[in-house]
């Protein structure tokens, strides 16, 4: 079992690794990161105060 692990990784058949390259600058992926946040801020920012609020104690009716 250990000669044919040994053999197996000392086999040259495996072709090189190429370099990937990115299509973008790495500096526009954290650009685009932090837009997206801006927007779903500005979206979460949108819906601020619309909770239900109590009615005062005056205003309502208490009949039960």
């Amino acid at each position: 079992m250990k000669s044919s692990l040994v053999s197996f990784a000392t086999d040259d058949s495996v072709p090189a690794l190429k370099e990937h390259v990115l299509p973008m600058a790495h500096l526009a992926y954290g650009v685009i990161a932090f837009s997206v946040f801006l927007l779903l801020l500005a979206v979460l920012w949108s819906f601020r105060n619309t909770a239900g609020k109590p009615r005062s104690q005056a205003g309502r009716k208490t009949d039960h």
